[in-house]
């Protein structure tokens, strides 16, 4: 493509200075478009290679106009909202090649840039009228208008003594045949957006709906079914994630009302019930990110665990792991998965409120780990705080969190918290929202990184940084100070933590 590329800015400044007196004389883009195409018939394979990544000539696309609609359904389809899979049915002008039996295979592999190509639809069909051959189906825009193979295929055809006369053959296409956008398209009024991308968590498809689709629902739903092997039920998402337990009311459009799914990411399976817990697919290279942060050894406080993303996989790279959700099902499901993926001894599991969490077994384990740690042990200690609509308002947890003198700052604890950002500077917003929470600045030791678009002007954030040692730990002092003492008389502040 980058050949291409060339090619075209240098036949661009060729048009202008050898042909440009052409064509001032008349400004079409048709016409300059010509004259670019008849000079680059001198040069040798161009059409080929041009052809083959399926760019036409101007008198093929003007004349083409009429098969622009050619893949579209029937147009009464437009306006269906219940399924009615034979109303999709159309015949269309394609284009074919008769090929003898015998050299069938060999010569597909050499027009497969050619043939048509549309779904459950076989490229070679019987030929009626003479058993020894067969029928191969050209794409109708893949090819000239004058229903004419190209001289790159012609060569082919003769080497295996094939006649590259082109006939034109009758083809139904049913339902069957035409993609789900496709569909959509046609159903839908014309103008509005077609959505048919989804989530797949398992059988389920889970769907976000804009509101004039609402009204396709069903169908969209039972297209998508139809569209997608193992897909055997559908969702849509009725209200926004605003509940303690994090997950959200759906509606069945399509299929089996079975919410109990199973699903891979990473390697690792999790099943769970996807109407009661959270799950976002597309938080698996964020997943991953974290994961791969980490080494055999570290210690890793899940605060908001769900079912285990960042739990299970960082106990199967040999972290020890505590894992915590507030809702019982997340609990449940994490256990289960626990066993599932066998780190269940790994992994100690609850089901508390984060504050709780962190201020009772996270406080509990930091103690014991700072007090073991040192320079020549290297393991690190992360919290991951996963509840992007929340999670900054708990740090203010951490502020005077720890009793003790403050350890070395390579040891202190890494904590990835996310949130969810509309502003124009969403890194620096989730900083200093962070820093309010806190009490200290973060400027030049922390690290913001973009997770995912979750809407228009809203992004997910993950900001990164070691507890500072002045907010993590409570400030010592053994001597209450008189200003009345003299200055040489007065405590002295401790060397390792000053004041």
């Amino acid at each position: 493509m980058r050949i291409l590329w060339r090619l075209y800015g240098y036949s661009a400044r060729l048009l202008k200075t050898k042909l440009f007196r052409t064509a001032a004389s008349n400004t079409s883009f048709p016409e300059v478009w010509i004259l670019l195409i008849q000079y680059f018939e001198r040069v040798p394979g161009f059409f080929c290679v041009v052809r083959r990544n399926s760019f036409f000539t101007m008198p093929e696309i003007l004349e083409n106009k009429a098969d622009l609609e050619l893949y579209s359904p029937h147009p009464e389809v437009r306006g269906m909202t219940t399924l009615d899979r034979a109303a999709f049915k159309k015949t269309i002008v394609v284009p074919v090649l008769k090929v003898k039996k015998v050299v069938i295979n060999k010569l597909l592999k050499s027009l497969k840039h050619t043939t048509l190509q549309r779904p459950g639809l076989k490229r070679v069909i019987d030929d009626p009228k003479d058993e020894d051959n067969r029928l191969v189906l050209l794409d109708p825009h893949k090819i000239s208008a004058e229903y004419s193979l190209g001289e790159s295929e012609q060569e082919v055809l003769k080497q295996f003594n094939t006649d590259p006369h082109v006939s034109k053959y009758n083809l139904e296409l049913t339902y069957d045949n035409f993609k789900t956008e496709e569909i959509l398209r046609a159903v839908l009024p014309e103008g509005q957006d077609v959505t048919s991308g989804f989530s797949r968590i398992g059988h389920i498809a889970h769907l976000n709906l804009r509101d004039h689709q609402l009204p396709y629902k069903h169908l969209i739903g039972q297209v998508i079914i139809d569209k997608n092997p193992g897909i055997t039920c559908t969702v849509n998402k009725i209200n926004i994630i605003d509940n303690t337990y994090r997950n959200f009311q759906m509606e069945v459009l399509a299929g089996e009302a079975n919410m109990i799914t199973k699903t891979r990411e990473n390697y690792i399976t999790y099943e769970f019930d996807f109407s009661k817990v959270y799950w976002n697919s597309r938080l698996s290279t964020e997943h991953g990110r974290i994961i791969e942060l980490l080494k055999p050894g570290d210690v890793l406080f899940d605060v908001f665990a769900g079912v285990g993303p960042f739990a299970i996989p960082a106990a199967k790279r040999k972290c020890s792991v505590f894992a915590n959700d507030i809702n019982p099902e997340s609990y449940k499901w994490l256990v289960h998965n626990c066993k599932l993926n066998k780190v269940d001894k790994k992994i100690k599991k609850f089901n508390m409120d984060g504050r709780d969490f962190l201020l009772g077994p996270v406080k509990e384990e930091l103690t014991k780990e700072l007090s073991l740690l040192t320079k020549e042990r290297k393991n690190t200690l992360h919290i991951v705080m996963n509840l992007p609509a929340l999670a900054i308002e708990f740090l203010d947890v951490f502020k005077h969190f720890l009793d003790g003198k403050p350890c070395s700052t390579d040891l202190l604890p890494t904590v990835h918290c996310y949130s969810f950002s509309k502003q124009d500077n969403p890194a620096k917003d989730v900083q200093e929202r962070a820093e309010a929470f806190l009490g200290t600045s973060l400027e030049g030791c922390c690290s913001t990184h973009l997770v995912r678009n979750v809407a228009p002007n809203k992004e997910m954030m993950c900001i990164s940084f070691q507890i500072p040692a002045e907010v993590l730990f409570k400030k010592q002092c053994t001597h209450e100070e008189s200003p009345a003492e003299p200055a040489s008389k007065r405590l002295r502040p401790n060397e390792d933590f000053p004041e």
